[in-house]
């Protein structure tokens, strides 16, 4: 606002806000932060390290500073706390790759504006599709997301002392939350029910962590695969959901109620809106892309959850924030 009256420099900033991804997937693609973490602090020495031009890292850099990753102080560069939690390659929970994954993916908005005329993909919808190349670069980019949700998760759990515990991880894709899990307890072992190609990236990821002995798979759509009976401590459901409507999601609520042993969890991880919509920003903004590549998905509200649950023959039902844009809920 100047003197009382509003400006155009969120609007433009919005107009052009691809610019962010392509200047943070472009910065991430070539390790900026990873470089500033380790030491640099000029444009000069980033391009040295990075083995880009003067100019382009300076460019880089102003973007960054403009977005608010990285600062500037007498001259000097460094990653903004945000950054180097989240931007610097090598630790569990960077969201690096998923940057560079996502600046790829802006050229499929160019069809929004029919995709919201007529209520759904132009094309098959991708997220229904097993055998798409996109998996596997979106299973392992988006696993990081999932690291402190599954430590949250697993501390609300005692996960670490439970003992020989089953757990039932349905869409595991990478299988990040049963690798974490186990690593957690050694007692446990895990059953992951996803697409066979899929899973076949999850083996080769478990197998990295050393715990793929005790992960059984299950190749097949969990919409029509059967999930036991009584046979697991823990159901994990996580960011499935809002590709889902509203009957699919009940129908996988009662199929995982049945496959619990007595006094067992359904844990629903997922990016989740307030009732009356009004937010959080990113859950928000995540239902244009279920939109886009779902035929029935959106962004639930917790009202939408607990119905659900209720409606599956679930008692106990509570929510648990995280310090990312995910929603855990603990069903029992």
């Amino acid at each position: 606002m100047t003197n009382g009256q509003p400006t155009s420099d969120r609007i433009m900033r919005l107009i052009t806000g691809y610019w962010a991804t392509g200047i943070l997937g472009t910065a991430a693609s070539h390790s900026l932060f990873t470089h500033l973490e380790d030491g640099a602090t000029s444009a000069a020495h980033l391009a040295d390290l990075a083995g880009i031009s003067e100019r382009g890292a300076q460019a880089l850099l102003d973007g960054l500073v403009s977005i608010g990753l990285v600062e500037v102080d007498g001259g000097d560069y460094r990653n903004t706390a945000e950054a180097s939690a989240f931007l610097v390659e090598g630790r569990a929970e960077s969201l690096s790759g998923f940057a560079q994954l996502k600046m790829g993916h802006m050229g499929s908005l160019s069809v929004l504006p029919e995709v919201v005329r007529t209520g759904g993909p132009l094309t098959d919808a991708v997220v229904e599709v097993a055998d798409n190349p996109h998996w596997e670069q979106l299973v392992q980019a988006i696993a990081a997301q999932s690291v402190p949700v599954a430590k949250i998760a697993a501390e609300t759990l005692r996960l670490s002392e439970a003992g020989e515990i089953s757990i039932l991880d349905i869409g595991g894709g990478s299988g990040i939350c049963s690798g974490i899990w186990l690593e957690l307890n050694p007692d446990a072992r895990a059953t992951q029910l996803d697409w066979e190609p899929i899973n076949s990236i999850a083996r080769r990821l478990l197998t990295e962590r050393g715990v793929a002995d005790r992960v059984g798979f299950v190749n097949g759509d969990f919409h029509t695969t059967g999930f036991g009976d009584a046979a697991h401590d823990i159901v994990m459901y996580s960011n499935i959901a809002h590709q889902e409507g509203p009957e699919d999601n009940i129908a996988i609520f009662v199929k995982a109620r049945s496959a619990l042993k007595p006094g067992g969890t359904l844990v629903v991880s997922d990016y989740i809106v307030e009732d009356d919509r009004s937010g959080p920003p990113f859950a928000l903004t995540f239902a244009s892309e279920m939109l886009l590549k779902s035929r029935h998905g959106g962004t639930w509200s917790r009202a939408d959850y607990h119905a659900w649950l209720t409606k599956a023959g679930f008692g106990e039902i509570t929510f648990q924030s995280t310090p990312s844009p995910t929603t855990l809920i603990f069903a029992r």
